[in-house]
């Protein structure tokens, strides 16, 4: 009797101990699928990183949520336009194909550590890297190809442990996919109608509102506002004699380091053919001058290389600001940086000043 009796007490408690189980597992099972519905309806990476970001982390309670991506990837050119966004700065780093391919291999399925991770510090955030001792790694994929991972970490050792289930988890990424993907599509639908399709900088409609946005609030507030006007020079001889491919490679050159070199508060953009508008937002025409002549500068020195041929690359540029005279909206800036501009074309011309082509 005492034996049956134990033996009932034992039974109760395990069946108590199962349904508890249960209702844990249904508990996390729900919380995932509202992380799912609440992330499908998004179709712009800034949203869904920051949205999956944010309830991961409270739902679960984890200290530690952050997302690395392949730094040649797609998807990071389309969140390098995102900087405003506080959390991406703190959650979303940026790693080597192969780095990421050596950690996780080419399968989904999400990997536990909770051991030696030191060589899985590539992926953790520089400043907490020492405080996670265990860590979920779920691979993400875009149109079937490894772009990053989902990780998760924690101070517990047994957070993540090896052997776990982690298909619900796994099952997330999926959806994370479908997401991605889906963004990727309305993003490129949205670049297409705000960028210049060869350089990925602002096209002219998109610039032209831009410049209005910004000398209305520089006459609002008072504030300074220069508009810099540039120009290639012998451009057309460049598609001349190294061929079209050649000019779209310099026209690629020159907006890459017109962007890097620029602040984040500057606007760069093409305007038409070989002619590109830098904005400088609180900048005079002094300073808007000595950044102007860096980048020149910075072209000298650094002629474009390509496969075959080196190709210096030089520019003149006339520069207007919103104290000018006969500057009274955005439009008579920009003209008034064109007619500027004719004057440094001229002055080179009288100069009779002969550019090589290449070394």
């Amino acid at each position: 009797m005492i034996v049956s009796n134990n033996k009932s007490v034992k039974d109760i408690r395990d069946i108590s101990e199962f349904i508890e189980r249960l209702k844990y597992n249904e508990e996390i099972a729900r919380k995932f699928f509202e992380i799912e519905i609440s992330v499908l309806s998004i179709f712009n990476f800034k949203d869904l990183f920051e949205k999956l970001l944010t309830e991961i982390k409270e739902k679960f309670e984890i200290p530690y949520v952050w997302i690395s991506l392949i730094d040649e990837s797609d998807t990071v050119h389309f969140i390098r336009d995102m900087a405003s966004s506080e959390i991406l700065k703190q959650r979303l780093n940026t790693v080597e194909r192969d780095v990421l391919l050596e950690l996780t291999g080419e399968g989904t399925k999400p990997i536990l550590v909770n051991q030696d991770l030191a060589r899985f510090y590539r992926l953790f955030p520089p400043d907490e890297k020492y405080l996670i001792k265990s860590a979920a790694i779920a691979p993400i994929n875009l149109d079937g190809e490894i772009i990053g991972s989902l990780n998760l970490g924690d101070s517990s050792s047994e957070r993540y442990c090896p052997g776990m289930d982690t298909t619900l988890l796994e099952r997330l990424t999926v959806k994370i996919s479908t997401c991605l993907s889906n963004a990727k599509a309305h993003e490129k639908l949205r670049m297409a109608a705000s960028r210049d399709y060869l350089t990925g900088l602002l096209n002219r409609r998109v610039m032209e509102s831009a410049l209005d946005r910004e000398f209305k609030r520089a006459k609002r507030y008072e504030s300074h506002l220069s508009l810099v006007l540039v120009d290639l020079d012998d451009f057309k001889l460049v598609n001349d004699r190294h061929g079209h491919d050649a000019g779209d490679e310099v026209l690629k050159y020159v907006a890459q380091v017109f962007t890097r070199l620029s602040r984040e508060t500057d606007i760069v953009a093409r305007f038409a053919g070989d002619e590109f508008v830098i904005i400088l937002p609180s900048t005079g025409v002094s300073e808007a001058r000595k950044k102007t002549e860096r980048l020149q500068g910075y072209l000298k020195k650094n002629p474009l290389k390509l496969e075959k041929v080196t190709i210096p690359v030089f520019f003149s540029f006339g520069i207007a600001a919103v104290q000018d005279q006969a500057v009274n909206n955005a439009a008579s800036l920009l003209k008034r940086a064109d007619e500027k501009l004719y004057q440094a074309k001229k002055r080179k011309k009288q100069k009779s000043h002969v550019i090589p082509l290449e070394r």
